[in-house]
């Protein structure tokens, strides 16, 4: 562990030290030498080895990654675990039926008997990390392509997960850091057999919806609880009624005396994407082309979902889970170009790289450097209309089921064809209940408007080169592909249960490759990969430059970024309670936090965003808010960190300098949006739900008080 902490120190010593205490998602096992002095000056009181450690449990025993996209965290010894509600939001949906709606009318396990196991839901366990950048880039050399390299390395990738997985005990990950000029492995060890135990309903879960996503002041209770079962030796298992609940290595405490401006505050948690090094052409594209096409295609798959479940609950259902990912991203790249452009984060980063290409371009180092920053700008040239075209194109298979259909129910259809008859009986149950599940998350009627409106948005604003058939289609029905659709899903084999298990009867090659949505299918996801020579070339050179930019930043101590980019790596983040500026619509003392009454202040009755269930209202009328009131007799709600955080994070706990719990993230503010890019140290706040308001809305309003029971509470 020694060697790599100096591997990593050695390469970040090369970075100007300015950046302040709460910028940056870093390394938990790198704390001791990087971070751990700062934590200490802001509050923190534990050793780096009650961060991380390896032999001994530690606060990383306690952070799991959800389901690959959020984070979780262990707080009961009975592996009972706590992340957002949006974060169980599929696995409540799927349990979810008309009669029995979880989402609507939320639900709390009496006992471990009712707890709900979802079809596919898992959590993982970071074991260990090392260092394998000597290893990883001894395979490659300079006068690699891009394709060699990344086969190169692709190879050893493989045989340290081999070497490192234990027979299959553990998943190992290799990840590249600073553009492929670092690599580490991570093992992990994963557990399957995750059950529902409780979740709020959706009016508070989701309180303030679409409407108040990435804003602040917030009153959202987004939560929601599970159990991890292990085999009677603490195994990851299979689904068994014999499983028992997981006794976790560590679990948090905690702490119920609430939170005040300037209290430390660090999170840990599995941070999905940021950009923070990106050149500044890939800002400008993201600004100016790729987001205004994402905004856009988001939209007109949202307004298509959303005219068919205000119908009913059973359609609600349907859609409620692929309508909130589409719509959280859609209000997210909106906020990115607004952010974006208001700081001018591409002229900034352009001047970096203009000053950058002048050490460039010294004798010394123009023969590794001199091309870079022009085949970056170069490349971005080639593709700003084309990442408009593919961001249309990309929402149209996010929103419709069936643009993808050619490559997943049609791939299977295709083995199924020319297998033989022995395998086909092997097949067929398979393929039933892909489709069975395919149409739990469809309805027909909403899935041609989605579709026609897409193909009609993608055909008119795409620009570009359109895929063939669209194109075609665009100029025979003027634009409107509403009949095309119409007549396509009823000659189509793919649009019922029914029509499938007919052609599972009597496969034919012929019907299958004539089919109108697989052939549309087929050309609009062979379409978006097609690359020119010329395209290949420019790709092939920007990535070699990219890499090249960063390794010469560091080098040149030109800029200030000293962490990686976030890559669903577990990452610690810290820095403080902070309010931002006193906001009218705030009703707090100080706008570091919300409260009750002002969630209730919110409220309108029967409204799909902003409805409260009648006892909450009767229950702050009376301020029976128990043992979780703060001092000045309010609940809290929600309150504000200058943590640096981003996608990924969802559920990620909020601990104080003791290591305990005092709340869970779940958003960060719009003004601030482009914190993926570059981090705003005035601006940027992360957005909390306070632990306190958690366990009211699991004791006090729900009535499960032998859930909060489990935890170990202090004050």
């Amino acid at each position: 562990m020694k060697k790599i902490i100096l591997s990593l120190v050695a390469g970040i010593m090369l970075m100007p030290m300015s950046v302040k205490a709460d910028e940056g998602m870093w390394f938990l096992m790198f704390i001791e030498r990087l971070n751990h002095r700062d934590m200490q000056k802001m509050g923190l009181q534990l050793t780096p080895q009650e961060i991380y450690s390896i032999n001994n449990h530690s606060l990383k025993d306690a952070i799991v990654q959800f389901n690959g996209g959020c984070t979780a965290e262990l707080i009961s010894k009975d592996g009972l675990v706590l992340t957002n509600h949006h974060c169980g939001y599929d696995a409540i949906a799927e349990l979810s039926t008309a009669e029995k709606n979880y989402l609507k009318e939320g639900y709390w396990a009496a006992n471990r008997k009712e707890e709900l196991k979802p079809s596919s839901l898992f959590v993982r366990f970071f074991v260990r990390m090392d260092d394998c950048s000597k290893r990883i880039l001894s395979v490659v050399t300079p006068g690699m392509s891009e394709a060699e390299r990344e086969k190169a390395i692709n190879q050893e990738i493989a045989k340290i997960e081999k070497e490192n997985n234990e027979g299959g005990k553990y998943t190992v990950s290799v990840r590249p850091f600073f553009q492929g000029n670092e690599y580490y492995y991570f093992v992990y060890q994963d557990y399957k057999d995750v059950r529902l135990v409780g979740t709020p309903p959706e009016s508070l879960g989701k309180f303030g919806g679409d409407t108040d996503n990435w804003e602040w002041p917030r009153h959202t209770a987004d939560f929601s609880m599970f159990r991890i079962y292990a085999d009677a030796n603490g195994n990851p298992a299979e689904y068994s009624v014999n499983n028992v609940p997981l006794n976790p290595k560590h679990h948090l405490p905690v702490n119920l005396s609430g939170v005040k401006e300037n209290d430390f505050a660090m999170i840990l948690g599995y941070p999905g994407r940021t950009n923070r090094w990106m050149p500044a052409g890939g800002i400008e594209q993201n600004v100016k082309f790729a987001y205004p096409a994402w905004v856009e295609g988001s939209k007109t798959g949202m307004d298509n979902m959303k005219k068919y479940m205000v119908q009913s609950d059973a359609l609600n259902l349907v859609y409620a889970s692929k309508f909130a990912g589409v719509a959280n991203y859609w209000k997210n790249r909106q906020g990115m170009i607004d952010a974006l452009t208001k700081f001018g984060t591409a002229k900034s980063k352009a001047a970096q790289e203009a000053k950058f290409n002048t050490w460039a371009n010294q004798p010394a180092n123009q023969a590794k450097y001199g091309n870079v920053v022009a085949n970056i700008n170069k490349y971005y040239d080639m593709t700003n209309e084309k990442s408009r075209h593919d961001n249309y194109l990309q929402q149209l298979f996010r929103t419709s089921a069936f643009g993808t259909i050619s490559r997943s129910l049609g791939r299977q259809l295709e083995m199924y064809t020319k297998a033989d008859a022995a395998k086909r009986a092997e097949m067929a149950p398979a393929i039933e209940e892909m489709a069975n599940e395919m149409f739990k998350e469809l309805h027909i009627p909403a899935e041609k408007d989605i579709l026609a409106a897409q193909l009609a948005l993608y055909a008119k604003k795409a620009g570009y080169a359109l895929a063939p058939t669209v194109e075609k289609l665009a100029k025979e029905n003027n634009g409107d592909f509403t009949n095309y659709v119409a007549s396509a899903f009823d000659a189509s084999i793919f649009t019922s249960i029914e029509k499938i298990k007919a052609y599972l009867a009597n496969p034919n090659d012929a019907a299958l490759t004539s089919d109108p949505l697989y052939v549309l299918s087929n050309d609009l996801t062979a379409h978006i990969g097609k690359r020119s020579d010329e395209l290949m070339k420019a790709q092939n050179d920007f990535g070699a430059s990219f890499r090249l930019l960063v390794e010469g930043l560091r080098e040149s101590k030109i800029g200030t970024t000293l962490y990686p980019d976030a890559n669903s790596t577990l990452r610690l983040t810290y820095g403080k309670v902070r309010s931002l500026p006193a906001d009218k619509r705030n009703d707090a003392k100080v706008n570091n936090y919300t409260t009750l009454d002002g969630q209730v202040k919110k409220y309108k009755k029967g409204d799909l965003e902003f409805d409260l269930p009648t006892k909450v209202i009767d229950m702050n009328a009376k301020k029976d808010f128990g043992r979780y009131a703060d001092k000045d007799g309010s609940l809290h709600v929600n309150f504000l960190t200058d943590n640096d955080i981003t996608g990924g994070n969802s559920g990620s706990p909020v601990l104080n300098g003791k290591g305990e719990l005092i709340g869970l993230a779940f958003d960060g503010n719009i003004e601030a949006m482009a914190g993926d890019v570059i981090f705003d140290q005035k601006l940027q706040r992360t957005i909390n739900v306070d632990i306190r308001y958690v366990l009211w809305v699991i004791e006090n309003f729900s009535g499960a008080k032998h859930i909060v029971d489990e935890m170990t509470l202090v004050k």
